[in-house]
């Protein structure tokens, strides 16, 4: 049967995270943890193909125990297996590591016609597993894609680009990562809920992919190291006058010296 695999990952809640103001770090601890909102319109996409051409829906995820939460989601949503690639010789891993712990877990899983992922993930926006993901795959990568479809063994891909739309299409199996535009993910009921509490979850150890210490220690030189805000101080400059003329004439003055406008 044909298989779509869904990478999804399990990041805080950005929304609630906070900032010290004397430092600039965030502050992370105690925040919740959710589905990444990109990967929820992959795994709709996944759904849709499943739905209209009868193909298997796999998600996978790369992290502790607790991302079966993500899982158990993708699973109410309409995902048929899931997979957790969970060990601690996973922590801190690049996203070249990421990418290939992702590789070795499909393959695990007995391979994917096409694997779809989020453009960015919402805590790190880097854009780089899904196309680092191909290469290890050996695959075709389409990014970007707002819109897609199956035909005749490749996928028809419209792609969003900065001042433009592009179409592509690539022989299957191929990577595409999508967009927030390219659907409104579906929010399970409460007996897909349940039915995916029951359903079960494939833990994959590094022995289980055959990443050995050394692999995966040469995997975590290029990692993030430290996430901070930067410092931002408003001029505080106020314009007055006697019209709205002349506040308009001095405003653009202002914004001419500063180089804004020319």
């Amino acid at each position: 049967m044909p298989t779509v695999a869904v990478c999804v990952k399990y990041v805080p809640d950005v929304e609630q995270v906070r900032v010290d103001r004397e430092t600039g770090r965030l502050i992370t601890e105690g925040v919740p943890m959710r589905v990444n909102e990109l990967d929820k319109n992959a795994l709709e996409e996944a759904v849709r193909i499943k739905e209209a051409h009868g193909w298997k829906v796999i998600a996978i995820t790369v992290g502790p125990e607790g991302a079966k939460m993500a899982l158990r989601e993708a699973l109410a949503i309409g995902a048929d297996e899931a997979y957790l690639a969970c060990d601690e010789a996973f922590e801190g891993l690049d996203t070249l590591g990421v990418a290939t712990v992702l590789a070795r877990a499909i393959e695990a899983a007995g391979g994917a016609d096409l694997v779809l992922c989020g453009e960015v993930s919402l805590d790190s926006f880097s854009g780089q597993v899904g196309p680092k993901l191909a290469e290890l795959l050996n695959a075709p990568c389409v990014t970007c894609a707002r819109a897609l479809k199956l035909q005749d063994g490749k996928v028809l891909v419209e792609r969003a680009l900065e001042d433009r739309y592009e179409e592509v299409a690539v022989p299957l199996p191929a990577v595409v990562t999508v967009t927030r535009e390219i659907n409104t993910p579906r929010i399970p009921g409460l007996r897909a809920i349940m039915m995916a509490a029951r359903k079960p979850i494939k833990t994959l150890r590094a022995s289980d992919l055959g990443l050995s210490d050394e692999e995966l220690k040469a995997m975590r030189s290029h990692g993030l190291v430290e996430v901070v805000v930067p410092a931002v101080e408003r001029k505080k400059v106020r314009i007055t006058g006697e019209s709205p003329e002349e506040i308009a004439e001095k405003l653009v003055e202002a914004l001419e010296k500063e180089g804004v406008i020319t």
